[in-house]
């Protein structure tokens, strides 16, 4: 059994929406957030005190793109993964680690400087310069978008799972108004998919039944 530990709406969200796409069976359990302050014992699992973590059998993984790809790999063939004799591979893996590494990571810095340290350390400029940042990136993919309903080979794949929590963060942090016009359409497309809305639902019902809030705190969204 597949075991994923989980924030709400943290970067665990796209393993969870990965393993709901794929309708893999697995546990899901929830951390309140900040998980090594408040969940000490979670460090004996994970000494990094992150979200996510996956556990297969012996195999622990916790960046939240590579687990998207290895439950891909888990679950072969599936269409979630586009295939290294597929036109469009190259393309595939830029977008699946685009979303966190281009994509989420100045949003973090947004939320650090912009809501999470303490009001003495703020920097409102970092977290404006931060914000631009993000978009000016996001725009790459208007030009994509405006001609094709997902990031690669026709069809949505983990790529689009990894750039949609981006969009999923955004929102969060109020940017979701300066989508561009392919990429707003793009991330309302994104939201009605059953497995989105599904992840959405499971990671509220875990949490009210394991005792967790289902508010997540800015802070959480940071979380890898």
């Amino acid at each position: 059994m597949l075991t994923l530990y989980h924030c709400i709406s943290a970067r665990s969200f796209r393993p969870l929406w990965t393993l709901e796409e794929l309708g893999l069976p697995y546990e899901l359990k929830m951390l309140p957030f900040p998980p090594r302050v408040v969940s000490r014992t979670y460090l004996d699992i994970n000494p990094l005190g992150t979200v996510p973590l996956l556990v297969d059998g012996g195999t622990r993984m916790t960046e939240s793109a590579a687990i998207c790809q290895y439950l891909c790999a888990h679950a072969a063939p599936t269409p979630l993964e586009v295939k290294a004799l597929e036109g469009e591979y190259g393309a595939y893996l830029n977008f699946l680690h685009f979303g966190e590494a281009t994509l989420t990571f100045p949003q973090t810095l947004v939320l650090r400087y912009g809501r999470f340290e303490p009001e003495e350390r703020r920097q409102p400029q970092v977290a404006r310069d931060y914000s631009k940042w993000f978009l000016a990136r996001l725009r790459t993919l208007e030009p994509r978008l405006g001609v094709h309903e997902y990031l690669c080979a026709d069809r949505f794949t983990a790529a689009d799972i990894s750039v949609g929590y981006a969009m999923l963060l955004a929102e969060h942090l109020g940017l979701a108004n300066d989508f561009p016009p392919a990429v707003q359409a793009y991330w309302h497309r994104l939201k009605l998919r059953p497995s989105y809305i599904r992840a959405m639902a499971v990671q509220h019902q875990a949490a009210l039944e394991q005792g967790i809030s289902t508010v997540p705190a800015p802070d959480t969204l940071a979380a890898s």
